[in-house]
């Protein structure tokens, strides 16, 4: 699928709305939380804290997000270069760790978080 412009931001909350409900639902929240987290991140220019529900897969201390239409999405730039400090819901816990956004010579971009200890 390639990218035609801006997503339009009302869009965008209700479809988050949408995903924050089924993972709170009590007969589907416990399949949709294998799957989709809610991760909590500072702002690298606005310093004001974000929350935002993505995909993931975890390995051990590790958990990798794909970004989709990467060209419609900020939040995974605040992560170039050295990254930055990221927080996941794990399991029902928040967990925090050090995220990196990596994006591959297709323009595909990928966030590696490794989770602390």
């Amino acid at each position: 699928m390639r990218y035609q412009g801006p997503i339009p931001k009302h869009a965008i909350d209700r479809f988050n709305t949408c995903v924050l409900s089924l993972r709170s639902s009590p007969r589907w929240g416990p399949a949709v939380r294998k799957r989709l987290t809610i991760v909590t991140y500072t702002g690298r220019r606005s310093h004001r804290t974000f929350s935002t529900p993505v995909a993931f897969r975890r390995t051990g201390d590790t958990v990798t997000i794909g970004v989709r239409l990467p060209e419609a999405k900020k939040w995974w730039r605040n992560f170039l270069a050295d990254g930055g400090p990221i927080s996941l819901e794990l399991d029902g816990v928040d967990r925090t760790g050090h995220a990196v956004a990596h994006r591959d010579p297709a323009g595909r971009v990928r966030v590696v978080v490794r989770l602390d200890g």
